[in-house]
């Protein structure tokens, strides 16, 4: 089961940059969660923060009553096993095969006999697909095969928090839809919590419970999927329906006579309203008792949506 992530007024600094600033959000135990915003904006950076690698300048993680920022380099250390994090380019040891790269975190964390080493690794390559790619190196398999390698990395220590720098990042449009797939499916399966930093809007569209946007340093928007597809707000409508005209710009960001004056030009072209039906999970996975809470929440906001119109 995942456990719940509060973050609370967390804000991070390099120098005299402030990367972002008072975010506050809570990551509910064993749900999908996304972050979304522009280039530059502290996505991997936040990701870094949650998990202790990089310590912000004002603010609290809480993590099962325990507050990351204020622990000692020993007891972050404990704390940071119940994360798993798949990075963006698998981060696999390039001389190392599959099996030995996915079975390097029980060698190096735990004292398991190479027996129970070898029937977790197995289990973990088969829930992600890669049972029979056990000797292939990292610079023979596709990119797709890496990223599911790293996955398989990360779930080896049945983490409880899983946490994915975008991971559809370099992959082709097929090879993203199959790994939403398998991240829902995972998802139901271990139950876990998932944070996933991506640029991808068909993904953030299907796949997550919750959506968060940063932009000019502050979390703009955290919540329900279905709340911020629907949403009235400028960047967010700009950055989910990916048109120029909005606070985001190209290089930085405009200023705000630009922004007016654009939206007021901007003609009602046909916008995504109605949220895109969310992957379910494959044939033969029992899905969480959650989605059900979830399903009769969409349908209310759609009934009031009907009502307004």
């Amino acid at each position: 089961m995942g456990v719940e992530i509060c973050v609370e007024g967390l804000t991070k600094s390099f120098g005299h940059q402030v990367i972002w600033q008072d975010v506050s959000l809570t990551l509910p135990a064993g749900e999908v969660s996304v972050l979304l915003g522009p280039s530059g904006t502290g996505k991997s950076v936040f990701l870094k923060t949650l998990v202790g690698l990089l310590k912000p300048e004002r603010g609290s993680i809480t993590i099962q009553g325990r507050d990351l920022t204020g622990l000692r380099e020993h007891e972050l250390y404990e704390v940071r096993k119940l994360f798993g994090v798949l990075f963006q380019d698998g981060a696999l040891f390039g001389s190392m095969n599959l099996y030995d790269n996915i079975a390097f975190p029980l060698r190096e964390h735990t004292r398991k006999p190479e027996s129970e080493i070898r029937r977790i690794v197995l289990e973990k390559m088969d829930m992600v697909g890669l049972i029979g790619a056990e000797e292939k190196l990292p610079g023979e398999i596709s990119g797709g095969m890496r990223k599911r390698a790293g996955l398989a990395r990360a779930l080896v220590l049945d983490p409880e928090i899983i946490l994915f720098d975008e991971p559809d990042s370099g992959l082709d449009p097929v090879r993203v839809a199959y790994l939403n797939q398998l991240i829902v499916d995972l998802n139901a399966q271990i139950d876990a919590t998932f944070l996933i930093v991506t640029h991808d809007i068909a993904s953030a569209r299907q796949v997550p419970d919750n959506i968060g946007l940063l932009f000019r340093r502050e979390l703009v928007m955290f919540g329900p999927r279905e709340r911020l597809l629907a949403s009235d707000e400028p960047v967010v409508r700009q950055f989910l329906n990916g048109r120029m005209q909005g606070p985001i710009g190209m290089a930085e960001e405009k200023d705000a006579a630009q922004v007016e004056q654009e939206l007021a030009q901007l003609t009602e072209a046909p916008v995504v309203r109605e949220p895109t039906p969310r992957l379910l999970p494959g044939p033969g996975i029992t899905r969480p008792p959650r989605w059900e809470a979830i399903a009769r929440r969409e349908a209310e906001l759609r009934r009031r949506e009907a009502a307004d119109a």
